[in-house]
């Protein structure tokens, strides 16, 4: 029933000639965090590694602020001969109180 809803509300945003449609706004991937001492910190130059409470595996958080929206699982874009990144969506947040 959920999902009904959500495509329900997508449909009517997509209908609207509401200009907020059309505004980009910027999506924050959190992979891991960190909790180095500050002297830690201090020491680390270029090539030092600073290992994440995430393994490589493990599903990233996506964020709009700081409202949790999803979460999805790391990979490469077909074909890119960069290897640039992108996520693929696993979980969405209930999104209907906004953002």
């Amino acid at each position: 029933m959920t999902d009904d809803l959500n495509v329900q509300a997508l449909n009517e945003l997509s209908n609207t000639d509401n200009p907020f449609t059309q505004v980009p706004i910027e999506i924050t991937i959190s992979v891991g965090k960190a909790r180095p001492m500050v002297k830690e910190l201090l020491l680390l130059g270029p090539d030092a590694v600073l290992p994440l409470d995430r393994g490589v595996d493990d599903p990233v958080e996506l964020y709009v602020g700081d409202k949790l929206i999803a979460r999805g699982e790391l990979q490469e874009v077909e074909d890119d001969p960069n290897g640039q990144l992108a996520v693929r969506l696993t979980e969405i947040a209930d999104l209907q109180n906004g953002i």
